[in-house]
């Protein structure tokens, strides 16, 4: 936001343009809210009168010495409110008929734009999350379908008949057998490999020997 009144600094232009259109698109002002444009300078000094005593007035005001109004820029306004929008001195009652900015609804958008990104990516994430969801589901029903074609397919009785009946199943057993089945194979897998890599130390031990043996 600080980047959106140096218009004058090459490739800066495409800043303001970028902001402007985020806060079209997503429907929001400022990062927090509207208030968040009253804190910075985004009108650049190209286009302020400095022979002006109000605008001499409000740098002097301020410590930094910048030109800070209660404005916000066009592409904050709402096109749907039936009042012309109220971009400048928001806060002023005064300076504008029939108008109190604390009761009356804003023809701003009040959402800020760090909010409505962060509903909009939410909003990807859940339906990549949904999407994610029932591609698994749907691979899981072709597993457990081919499970029941393989193992009622081993079972089959009669091969040469089309017709003969045969049992098929998804787990053979009960889920907590066939978990403790599972742990103990991989218990023996485990053991294995220990064995395995004992007989290869204790190989390579005896070659040593055997050599000194001979000589």
């Amino acid at each position: 936001m600080k980047f959106y009144r140096d218009t004058d600094t090459p490739g800066r232009c495409f800043m303001k343009k970028t902001i402007d259109m985020l806060q079209i698109e997503f429907k929001c002002c400022g990062n927090n809210g509207y208030r968040d444009w009253f804190e910075i300078q985004w009108i650049s000094n190209r286009y302020l009168d400095f022979g002006s005593k109000e605008v001499k007035d409000r740098i002097k005001s301020n410590v930094d010495g910048k030109y800070l109004v209660d404005s916000v820029p066009f592409s904050c306004c709402n096109p749907s409110s039936p009042r012309p929008c109220i971009q400048y001195q928001v806060s002023n009652n005064s300076a504008h008929y029939s108008y109190d900015y604390q009761t009356e609804e804003l023809n701003l958008w009040t959402r800020g734009c760090r909010e409505s990104l962060l509903n909009y990516f939410s909003g990807i994430m859940t339906s990549m999350g949904v999407v994610v969801l029932f591609v698994w589901l749907f691979e899981m029903l072709i597993m457990i379908g081919l499970r029941l074609l393989h193992t009622s397919l081993e079972n089959i009785t009669n091969p040469e008949d089309p017709e003969c009946e045969s049992e098929g199943w998804v787990l053979e057993k009960s889920l907590k057998d066939t978990f403790k089945s599972t742990l103990e194979n991989l218990k023996n897998i485990g053991k294995g490999n220990q064995v395995n890599a004992g007989e290869g130390a204790g190989d390579e031990g005896a070659k040593p020997q055997a050599v000194a043996t001979v000589s």
